[in-house]
């Protein structure tokens, strides 16, 4: 059996601290059907796995998070061969007791996102894949579990919401974000997760939370630069954890692949167009995804 391939993909903090850990590194240009990702993929070795890193907001954090070329990303990580992507990104935190520098295993999304090609299949076919479990429960729980051996505060679950930004949210919105079940506040996970779902690959996320979002209000006595220089501390420190975390995760000899986990099946009752009605074209182009 060839070995397994992990996808990782790092958000703001991850995305430039992983790159130094990576071992016979080796720099990969992908082409898809919808543009290159991000940056080129670097395909190495991470602890005792081989991993596909690919750092979402490419050299030196360029894109904004309504220009990274979500569906680009999920294609050349399956296309190269990883079945499992493990994911990362900062995020406000819209609780109390998920403190800033903890780490959450989300769960559950609400998607604010407009403006992103949230689907592989337009002008294809009618194709509807399951999201009521966005996020893989067994990876999630793999990853849960690999806490135990690290001194590392981490939620096993939170629900995230995903807006468009590039501007943070308003007091009003941050506060109704909460009031909506919102746990964690971003701008990156969709559609990730929704592309990985219908690539058949195994998805989870771990957020970095690196302060309360503004519905907490901030003490009179601190200035904007106080406060600047603590999310960044804050973020740094989520990051480190993180490295820490998946560093465990890929070092343990648990399977992070499963053939036969309904992520790796979620296509099989998606397609609702009749077959004769696709054009073979276009399912030579995206025979990746339902591989």
């Amino acid at each position: 059996m060839a070995e397994e391939l992990i996808g990782i993909i790092g958000g703001s903090g991850l995305g430039d601290a992983l790159a130094g850990h990576i071992v016979d590194a080796e720099f990969c240009d992908i082409e898809t059907p919808f543009g290159k990702p991000s940056t080129a993929i670097c395909v190495g070795r991470l602890g005792e796995k081989k991993i596909a890193f690919l750092n979402r907001h490419g050299k030196g954090h360029k894109l904004s998070p309504s220009e990274v070329p979500f569906a680009a990303n999920i294609f050349a990580l399956k296309k190269l061969g990883a079945r499992t992507v493990i994911s990362s990104g900062a995020v406000g935190s819209l609780r109390e007791e998920i403190a800033p520098g903890d780490l959450v295993i989300v769960d559950q999304f609400i998607d604010k996102t407009f403006k992103r090609q949230s689907s592989f299949f337009n002008d294809f076919a009618a194709v509807h894949c399951e999201m009521a479990e966005p996020t893989c429960g067994r990876l999630r729980k793999l990853i849960y579990d690999t806490t135990a051996s690290i001194d590392v505060t981490t939620h096993p679950k939170g629900s995230y919401v995903c807006m468009e930004g590039p501007q943070f949210s308003t007091r009003a919105e941050s506060l109704m974000h909460r009031a909506w079940g919102g746990d964690l506040i971003g701008m990156t996970a969709m559609p990730e997760a929704k592309l990985a779902r219908e690539a058949q690959i195994c998805y989870a996320l771990i957020a970095l939370p690196s302060d309360y979002d503004c519905w907490r209000p901030h003490k009179a006595d601190k200035n904007k630069q106080t406060l600047l220089k603590e999310i960044i501390a804050n973020l740094q420190t989520a990051t480190e954890n993180c490295l820490k975390l998946i560093d465990a995760v890929l070092t343990s000899s648990r399977e992070l692949v499963c053939e036969d986990c309904c992520c790796r099946k979620s296509l099989d009752l998606a397609v609702w167009t009749d077959q004769s009605q696709i054009d073979p074209a276009d399912k030579e182009k995206l025979k990746v995804l339902f591989e």
